[in-house]
């Protein structure tokens, strides 16, 4: 595969790096972990296989042999040599032909699946790009013009086409509600702090990436902070630090921090978190457990019906 066009920022990504990070090696992997998984599955990989990561301006790919394809997660628009290709469905793109991206509607990431998965070197066991230590991936960065990634070999040699999927992940409209459990550290707001942060809404400030969002809004305080030793920060965190505007961490988050962590984004709308972009408003809605692993299963029944 050719690089013609870069986009703004592509990388490869498999599910991440995981077991590493009592060593302080961030996981990586996907923004948005469904949309790749679902990418995966239309093309015949495994969910774990590497694909590539677009990011709000999107490449121009030419192929060095007939390949199956789909594209998820964030609307763009699709084309290959001219022809335009559907969102959620898998499709041949024959020897030869550029795959390009076109104009962005809603979202910020999508994900491109190829059948047999991006064959390049596994770093920790994965191929998951860390751009912050320059980890993974085609050379431990985003992609660039002339660069050549090896496809591998496909499970099936078959280029059946796939009938097209409904994505079940939400894309970002003009304002998002994330669904959270409060905690770990909660305790260390006061009641007036916590109201804030349930009742107010927060932007997605331009100072935002892969490692995290920093959000604009109310601030909100807690005298308790000095009191917090160095903690675990899983994907969803969301941190408050001295200036009390709070950090939602993502997929290249650092693997500890000594910030309290007021709440944490449940598992199933991280897909959706995955896909905002600066000037997105969001509000947080406080749920219980039993509500967050429901909504996680129901997602996953909906992939597995798919694979």
């Amino acid at each position: 595969m050719l690089v013609a066009k870069a986009g703004l920022l592509t990388t490869v990504q498999d599910l991440g790096r995981w077991g590493y990070q009592s060593f302080g090696v961030s996981v990586a992997g996907p923004m948005d972990r469904f949309s790749h998984r679902l990418a995966n599955l239309l093309v015949g990989n495994s969910t774990s296989a590497a694909g590539l990561e677009i990011t709000l301006l999107g490449p121009d790919v030419e192929f060095q042999d007939d390949v199956r394809c789909a594209v998820t997660g964030a609307e763009f628009e699709i084309f290959v040599d001219g022809n335009r290709m559907p969102l959620n469905a898998a499709w041949i793109v024959p020897k030869g032909a550029h795959l390009r991206f076109g104009d962005r509607r809603r979202g910020a990431r999508a994900y491109l699946g190829i059948a047999g998965g991006l064959d390049v070197p596994q770093q920790l066991g994965s191929r998951a790009t860390h751009l912050a230590t320059g980890m993974g991936g085609y050379r431990g960065r985003h992609l660039q013009v002339g660069d050549r990634l090896r496809i591998g070999k496909a499970s099936s040699t078959k280029l059946s086409r796939m009938h097209q999927v409904q994505s079940v992940v939400s894309l970002p409209s003009e304002n998002i509600r994330l669904r959270v459990i409060l905690g770990p550290q909660d305790q260390m707001f006061s009641k007036d702090a916590l109201l804030m942060f349930q009742s107010s809404r927060y932007q997605v400030s331009s100072e935002s990436n892969r490692m995290g969002y920093r959000l604009l809004g109310p601030s909100i305080a807690s005298d308790k902070a000095d009191q917090l030793l160095s903690d675990a920060t899983p994907m969803g965190s969301i941190q408050v630090p001295a200036s009390g505007k709070p950090i939602i961490l993502m997929a290249d988050g650092q693997t500890a921090g000594g910030y309290p962590k007021i709440a944490t984004v449940i598992t199933a709308d991280l897909p959706l978190a995955g896909q905002l972009m600066p000037g997105d408003w969001i509000t947080f809605d406080v749920c219980d457990r039993e509500t967050a692993v429901t909504a996680l299963i129901e997602q996953e029944q909906k992939l597995l019906s798919i694979g």
